[in-house]
């Protein structure tokens, strides 16, 4: 099992910024893709942005070239680091990874943005 605890939410206003933490009970060197997800319209969740352990990249359409998913094996901790936040962007934020075919969430991480 792998227990996941995000950090780093909180109140911003639109145009700032916020660093996302998730910190790995284990080891996550061997874990294929870890991501960042928030909740959608009609989902439970969507996708935000993905990276695997070779360092690959996925992001959703509404956060290219604002948000950057990263990973610290070393650390056993995933970022995503949020640039010119936008109202819309305010969510519970979930970090999750898939190893030997379960996949594990956090209790997320909330992100407010507003005026």
């Amino acid at each position: 099992q792998v227990q996941l605890v995000e950090s780093g939410g909180g109140w911003v206003q639109p145009g700032g910024s916020l660093r996302l933490s998730c910190a790995a009970s284990r080891s996550i060197f061997n874990i294929n893709v870890v991501g960042w997800y928030r909740p959608a319209p009609g989902k439970q969740r969507d996708l935000v942005a993905s990276i695997t352990s070779g360092g690959s990249t996925m992001y959703a359409d509404s956060v290219k070239g604002r948000f950057t998913i990263s990973r610290d094996n070393a650390k056993n901790t995933m970022y995503l680091e949020m640039n010119s936040l936008k109202p819309e962007d305010t969510a519970v934020y979930y970090c999750n990874v898939v190893t030997y075919g379960n996949s594990y969430w956090g209790k997320g991480t909330l992100v407010t943005v507003s005026s």
